[in-house]
């Protein structure tokens, strides 16, 4: 079984590894060395160079001798900001950051089980079945890591990311799609105390667009928000050009698509009261998925928690994930959850047992035949 000091030693090591988005090289060559001495089948890629990052996608097989349905584990090397210089700090059996960063158990907690479980394995020479891993670089930056995979070297069709808040035990069966719209309104400068009548403001068409719209939370499948409104002037110019990026989410097509039309319709609605331009587009960031509970995937997750003494949670989010990717291009996916809390702030933390538990489930899930 997994050793629980090693697996917390990981986790403490690979924290302090700077990895924030598009600068994910020494995580990822770290990456590509321990599978590798773990006796895995290992590549990478050149996924940065059409991302942005000094990084690479890191990929593993592990062949075995068990049957069963080859599973893809999978969890992301980037960080958000601010990730640098992180110093992991141990109270009452929690790991906190010392304050000034996040910690990056998102993800490096999934990292950290995958690598225990394997390591476990190894040690002891258990019988395995076979398998996949995928390490992957900028999830946090648009999960364009995993839409830069080189998806012809894996050929698992299932796959698990470890990449969630909450205890072991949740699996996330179903995720929204997402579309960001990018508009600029555009209006005529005009000096705002001499002739404002020969302008167009850009901000008073852009705001009426906006007040006219839905947003925030929709419905109970549908979310919508304005994240950027960007117009900077001196006080005396009429302002020619707001910027604005906005978003919404769905875990139903048609909702999606329809409240990126309203968004849009509202905005146009605005500029044709002023006289303004729009200038705008619609951008697909990834689709929902959803796997039902009865789903093969589903139903071996939950018997390998139920072996360990917890009843499975199956659940929805409003977040994407690498996992978003995986479903559109034909592997079977959910999330798992490894015990991460308040992730993407100061204040993130993690339970040493939740980690523990990780390792723990996915021992169980490459040791046992199917």
């Amino acid at each position: 079984m997994i050793h629980k000091q090693r697996v917390l030693d990981s986790f403490l090591e690979y924290v302090q590894i700077d990895s924030e988005t598009g600068n994910e090289k020494a995580m990822a060559e770290r990456m590509t060395e321990e599978l590798r001495a773990l006796g895995g089948v290992v590549s990478t890629d050149s996924a940065g160079e059409a991302v942005g990052s000094n990084g690479f996608n890191v990929y593993a097989r592990f062949e075995g001798t068990l049957p069963g349905e080859v599973l893809l584990y999978a969890a992301h090397m980037d960080t958000v900001k601010p990730g640098c210089g992180v110093k992991p700090v141990i109270r009452d059996g929690i790991i906190y950051s010392s304050g000034d960063t996040i910690l990056g158990g998102d993800d490096k907690s999934g990292i950290a089980g995958i690598i225990e479980a394997i390591r476990s394995i190894k040690e002891e020479g258990t019988p395995h079945r076979t398998f996949e891993v995928a390490f992957t670089i900028s999830e946090e930056g648009g999960l364009r890591g995993a839409k830069n995979l080189d998806y012809s070297r894996i050929r698992a069709k299932y796959g698990i990311a470890l990449d969630s808040s909450g205890e072991v035990g949740k699996i996330i069966t179903q995720a929204p799609g997402q579309i960001k719209i990018h508009a600029d309104v555009i209006g005529k400068t005009a000096h705002a105390g001499i002739a404002p009548e020969q302008g167009i403001s850009a901000i008073q068409a852009a705001a009426s667009g906006v007040a006219r719209m839905k947003l925030l939370r929709i419905d109970e499948e549908t979310t919508a928000n304005i994240g950027v409104f960007k117009a900077e002037y001196a006080t005396n110019i009429v302002p020619d050009r707001v910027s604005i990026l906005a978003e919404t989410r769905s875990r139903n097509l048609d909702k999606l698509n329809a409240q990126a039309k309203h968004m849009v319709d509202c905005l146009q609605a605005g500029c044709d009261e002023y006289g303004a331009t729009l200038d705008c587009r619609c951008e697909t960031n990834y689709v929902s998925y959803h796997l039902a509970d009865d789903h093969p995937l589903v139903s071996e997750l939950s018997g390998a928690i139920r072996s360990m003494g917890i009843e499975p949670l199956i659940t929805s989010t409003g977040g994407g994930s690498d996992t978003n990717i995986f479903n559109l291009n034909g592997i079977d996916s959910v999330v798992l959850a490894t015990g991460m809390s308040k992730v993407h702030t100061t204040n993130e933390f993690i339970k040493v047992e939740q980690l523990e538990r990780t390792a723990e489930l996915l021992y169980r899930l490459m040791t046992t035949a199917n």
